[in-house]
């Protein structure tokens, strides 16, 4: 018998893993662990991306369960669960899709010295890029640091059989069949249900062909929402492809900026703790915990970060652009640590994905690959009246703004931006004298 875990590809069909098992002609049984790893740094109890994949889980279990067999879902650190399971069944294999993020690796190392220990193969596949690992690099065999020559290698490289999606869904009569499981409340994972619904309705073909017209406008619901059914793979990256190549080209490239943050995060894991350029960690920060409060909680006086943040806070999704004006507001105008900032979006996306965060949040800093120059700082005045001219988003997020219950701008944009270039200056010069 062979194990499929599934981790985040949430979905029987176009399931490079899941189909590869199934191929074998071998009798496959479903698992999913919720990893007490991850689990026990969610502060919130009803983190709902917690009830979303519960949710989803369940929807899979059903599925299976019409084919005879079921979803084995566990609780529990995945060594000790795996282990368990081996002594349970009979397992030649555990067959799953590659994760990239540091903690994702050092897991599956664990897991990889376990099964071998036990005779048990372990095989994982590629499902969430098109490109991985060392699959696009320089001419002298390195990394890509810049993502317009990354972009133009993957253009490159691509032909249409890497999108050929793959009939998993057809395989199913290859299942363990097995009787009904227990499937964990979500209340016995330690987690209450979230009043926040995770959207998953699928992108219209009329919102992708208006894309690049609309995509920065935070009043419109004009974006393709797909980023947290990419992130838990309830869709497929193959059939997003398809989907960009066929109505934009721009949606195409931000699918890019995805994989290009993705093989970042391979190839320097240490962006996760470091500033990327070295120049730039020796910054002063200011991190002020009021001034910090007061953009979380949406009561800055700028607007747009009031806006972008009472969305975030109330929904778990808030638009790009808004993102870029909120992360720049923070590390350069209050000059608090982009560590900070990413933890804090880390805690509320719907669709946090660690490449994509913390590349993102360098890009805005400065400090990342390809990042936007330090010295090139969103006044957030400027980007309503490009925007959101006619406070349509920000009235639907700051219902008190133009009253006098809306308070006043906490600091002076100008000084700020002269006080955030002096502080990176300093760094810079701090760097290179040693």
């Amino acid at each position: 018998m062979i194990l499929f875990w599934f981790r985040r590809d949430l979905r029987l069909h176009d399931n490079t893993g899941f189909y590869h098992a199934l191929k074998t002609g071998s009798a496959v049984l479903p698992l999913f662990i919720f990893d007490t790893g991850i689990l026990h740094n969610l502060e919130d109890r009803r983190d709902a991306r917690v009830s979303f994949i519960h949710q989803t889980l369940q929807d899979l279990h059903r599925q299976l369960e019409k084919q005879g067999s079921t979803l084995l879902v566990k609780h529990g650190k995945p060594e000790d669960v795996l282990a368990q399971l081996l002594e349970e069944y009979q397992v030649e294999a555990v067959y799953t899709n590659h994760d990239y993020e540091p903690y994702a690796r050092h897991r599956d190392s664990h897991i990889g010295r376990l099964l071998q220990k036990k005779q048990v193969r372990f095989h994982t596949f590629k499902d969430q890029v098109i490109f991985e690992k060392e699959e696009i690099l320089t001419q002298s065999g390195s990394p890509y640091k810049v993502y317009t020559p990354y972009k133009n290698s993957w253009l490159k490289h691509f032909d249409s059989a890497q999108a050929a999606s793959l009939p998993s869904h057809t395989l199913l009569s290859q299942l363990q069949p097995h009787a009904t499981t227990h499937f964990p409340t979500i209340q016995e994972l330690g987690f209450e249900k979230s009043n926040i619904e995770v959207p998953m309705q699928e992108v219209s073909v009329e919102t992708l062909q208006a894309y690049h017209n609309t995509r920065n406008l935070p009043a419109l619901d004009a974006t393709s929402r797909l980023s947290v059914l990419l992130r838990f793979g309830t869709f497929s990256i193959r059939q997003a492809v398809n989907m960009a190549r066929e109505h934009n080209p721009v949606w195409l490239q931000e699918l890019i900026w995805r994989e290009f943050f993705m093989q970042l995060l391979y190839h320097f894991p240490e962006s996760v703790e470091e500033s990327f350029h070295p120049k730039f960690r020796n910054i002063a920060w200011r991190n002020n915990e009021e001034e910090f409060e007061k953009w979380c909680t949406g009561t800055t006086g700028f607007p747009l970060v009031d806006a972008g943040m009472r969305e975030l806070n109330q929904t778990g999704f808030m638009h790009n652009r808004v993102r870029m004006v909120l992360a720049s507001f923070l590390v350069k105008d209050l000059l608090v640590d982009w560590r900070w900032g990413e933890a804090y979006f880390a805690s509320k996306l719907l669709d946090y994905e660690q490449s994509s965060n913390v590349g993102n949040w360098q890009w805005a800093a400065g400090t990342g690959a390809d990042a936007q120059p330090y010295f090139r700082i969103f006044n957030p005045d400027n980007q309503v009246k490009k925007f959101d001219k006619e406070y349509a988003y920000i009235k639907r997020w700051v219902p008190e703004f133009q009253t006098t219950a809306y308070p006043a701008p906490m600091l002076d944009h100008s000084k700020a931006r002269d006080r955030a270039i002096s502080a990176f200056k300093k760094s810079i010069e701090s760097f290179t004298t040693g």
